[in-house]
């Protein structure tokens, strides 16, 4: 037994050395070890709030990137827009004064064209009215036979305006 009461105070003796040297330290190093986790996990909470600060702040710019390229290209449809509309009325312009132009340019030519082809015809006119003359008046009875034509044609007007009475005969004789 004297060993057995030699063991519980050797027992107790380890005891209160562990409680007063050992557990005072353990408890220290335990307890700088839990400040040391509680802070890391605090400087966890911290990034994971940044984290997410710093995502919202991504998506909101995103966002904010999208709607100012919806905006641009709604924009440039519709400078787009509007520009064809204006070369479309530039280009419709352009063609009615081509058009006029070519118009004018056309009724000029045409008229050169006339007035040329008048000339033409005036001095061919002429010059086969003249032939036709001298050949019919070249011929002695052909020379008198228009002459008595032409005098009769004169009496025929003279008797059909002298059997007319005067309100038709200013109607009937102007154009002779």
């Amino acid at each position: 037994m004297v060993h057995f009461i030699a063991q519980l105070v050797a027992f107790v003796i380890v005891l209160l050395v562990l409680w007063r040297f050992v557990l005072p330290l353990l408890s220290k190093m335990v307890k700088a070890r839990q400040d040391t986790i509680q802070q890391q996990v605090d400087d966890a909470e911290e990034a994971t709030r940044k984290l997410n600060e710093a995502q919202d702040k991504l998506d909101s710019a995103v966002e904010e990137a999208r709607q100012e390229a919806a905006r641009i290209r709604d924009d440039a449809r519709a400078d787009a827009t509007r520009i064809h509309e204006e070369l479309v009325e530039q280009a419709k312009a352009e063609v009615e004064r081509i058009k006029a132009r070519g118009g004018d340019q056309l009724a000029a030519q045409r008229d050169q064209v006339v007035r040329q082809m008048r000339a033409e015809l005036g001095a061919q006119s002429m010059g086969l009215a003249e032939k036709l003359v001298v050949e019919s008046l070249s011929d002695e009875s052909a020379r008198r036979a228009s002459i008595d034509d032409f005098l009769d044609d004169i009496d025929r007007l003279v008797t059909d305006r002298a059997g007319q009475p005067a309100g038709e005969r200013a109607g009937a004789g102007g154009g002779a």
